[in-house]
């Protein structure tokens, strides 16, 4: 029924989708896909309805595909909206909402390093690594979009520094990527764990204080590829 609002999976083709009991279901005529991206856009055709939102799910992560809409529904609330958006007004609260959440951006980044130092825990003799593996892990977690741990407000921001070390260390200072994981439920989770443990004895060599030497040590040797 066109006139039901409904959330959907990918069809076989371009014109069908499957909704959630899996029927196949065609798109109605008339009816046109607005893309993802345009988050303003997509609300106002949503809040005109019906629509159909399709959603495809991959392992854990839920991507959107886009919104069906009716075609004439679509034009008339990007016409609507392509209007406010030429005026100055908008022009206005499009840089200073920017500059906002440049800053809000920036204020993050300086907490979730200082959480990541927190968590390193190094002793003074290795302060200098500690301050190059924060850098490196806040670079490569913290950019809006990410999709990183960091970027999660379920948890405390130090459990995500925790947590996006642990990740950094596992594709950085391991054999991971290369692993060929046999697909048996639990067996990467397994060898996850056991990775992470390895990276914790390494992390503890910094915080006790003890001799290392670089030539020898995993996270000296992917932290040197970075600068070298």
């Amino acid at each position: 029924m066109p006139e039901k609002t409904r959330v959907v999976a990918p069809g076989p083709d371009s014109r069908h989708v499957i909704d959630d009991d899996g029927n196949t279901l065609g798109i109605p005529a008339g009816w046109d896909l607005l893309p993802p991206g345009d988050a303003g856009l997509t609300r106002r055709v949503k809040a005109a309805g019906p629509t159909w939102t399709v959603k495809e799910r991959r392992g854990r992560r839920v991507f959107s595909k886009g919104v069906w809409a009716d075609a004439g529904q679509i034009a008339a609330a990007k016409a609507k909206l392509d209007a406010e958006r030429s005026t100055d007004a908008y022009a206005r609260k499009r840089k200073s909402d920017a500059a906002r959440r440049e800053k809000k951006q920036a204020e993050y980044v300086d907490e979730f390093e200082n959480a990541v130092i927190t968590f390193l825990g190094f002793h003074a003799s290795h302060r200098g690594i500690a301050k190059q593996l924060a850098v490196a892990v806040t670079q490569h977690a913290t950019p809006v979009g990410s999709g990183t741990v960091a970027r999660t407000q379920r948890i405390p921001v130090e459990r995500r520094a925790e947590s996006a070390v642990i990740a950094w260390m596992r594709h950085q200072t391991t054999a991971y990527d290369n692993l060929v994981i046999p697909r048996v439920k639990g067996k990467r989770r397994e060898v996850r764990r056991m990775l992470a443990a390895e990276s914790r004895r390494v992390l503890q060599g910094y915080r006790s204080g003890q001799p290392i030497d670089p030539q020898q040590c995993p996270l000296q040797r992917a932290l040197a590829k970075l600068t070298g």
